[in-house]
């Protein structure tokens, strides 16, 4: 395999880029906006969703992380995404609050992605309790966040909105058919649907 086509890991990107190299630097950024762009969907209130665009928060935050990179100290793909997600979370609490302004009870009933650890995955929630997750399922968590989130910004706009809905705001069926102007049995077999779209865009990465 040509040695330009080889896939370069975050903490090789993060290595080349505090040595100077500026490209890799662009490229350590890049590889991170589909994640941005996942969890900055997933942390801003349906509601608000028709004034906050997600999109100028990933932007906002890739900002402020190539302006504050040399304050980043950790190593590891884990603590790179945990850095990004912190400087992103308190970008979307700012413009949440701007736009709910004293409605914090209702801003508080979405729940953000989960915190993971290094080596942890993206945490689904799964329905109904007690039950097993199919495999189709188990690849939210198991697979990398980085493949996840380009996975999913490949997938189709309802199916990628039913998961995020579903297995990152963990929200009930129930409430994705609201949202989704749509019934339940159709909102489940949407969200069976997609996740097998996401099993099989994450294999052809």
């Amino acid at each position: 395999m040509d040695p330009a086509c080889q896939k370069v890991t975050i903490e090789e990107l993060l290595a080349a880029a505090r040595e100077g190299d500026a490209a890799q630097r662009e490229r350590l950024f890049q590889a991170c906006r589909s994640y941005l762009q996942i969890v900055a969907r997933a942390r801003v209130p349906t509601r608000l969703k028709p004034k906050i665009d997600a999109s100028d928060l990933v932007q906002l935050t890739l900002l402020e992380a190539h302006r504050d990179f040399d304050r980043f100290t950790g190593r590891s793909e884990g603590e790179w995404l945990a850095w990004l997600r912190k400087i992103l979370s308190h970008n979307a609490a700012d413009v949440v609050r701007r736009y709910a302004g004293t409605d914090k009870r209702q801003a508080q009933r979405e729940i953000p992605l989960p915190q993971p650890n290094d080596d942890s995955r993206l945490a689904p929630a799964w329905e109904p309790e007690g039950r097993e997750p199919t495999p189709s399922e188990q690849v939210v968590c198991h697979e990398g966040q980085l493949q996840v989130a380009a996975a999913l910004e490949s997938l189709a706009d309802d199916h990628r909105e039913v998961i995020i809905l579903r297995n990152f705001q963990r929200l009930a069926f129930d409430e994705i058919a609201a949202r989704m102007q749509r019934s339940r049995p159709a909102v489940q077999m949407l969200w069976a649907r997609a996740l097998k779209k996401l099993q099989a865009a994450i294999d052809e990465l």
